[in-house]
């Protein structure tokens, strides 16, 4: 096991080589070096379709018992936040009005249709 403290003689303990080479690779590469390492180990990661599944129920699992959570004020919070920020909203309005484009009951009219006659059954 490595030494906490230097005992003398010169040598220099496990944990301060680590400390002394950590410190040197900061000093030369700076911030964008580490950065792109977290972003690509992210990206490898994210590939891993068991790990995340793993990792979102485990996550599930801890915060199941919290109260935000259960009466939907942490989503209530979230949604209120996003929905500040205008080009996001107008971005995902736009891509969904994309993908609705190209349904061929919407071209059609069929879905206006169908719930022109559900709505009226419904009276």
């Amino acid at each position: 096991m490595a030494q906490d403290k230097n005992q003398g003689g010169g040598k220099m303990t496990v944990e301060e080589a680590g400390r002394k080479g950590g410190e040197t690779t900061r000093d030369e590469r700076g911030p964008e070096f580490y950065s792109e390492i977290g972003r690509k180990g992210g990206e490898a990661v994210s590939q891993d379709r068991q790990h995340m599944s793993d990792i979102g129920r485990k996550g599930g699992e801890a915060r199941a018992d919290d109260p935000d959570i259960r009466s939907g004020e942490t989503g209530r919070k979230g949604g209120e936040a996003v929905s500040q920020d205008r080009q996001h909203m107008s971005d995902i309005g736009r891509k969904g009005g994309e993908a609705r484009s190209d349904d061929r009951d919407i071209q059609s009219g069929e879905t206006g249709r169908k719930g022109g006659e559900s709505r009226s059954q419904d009276r």
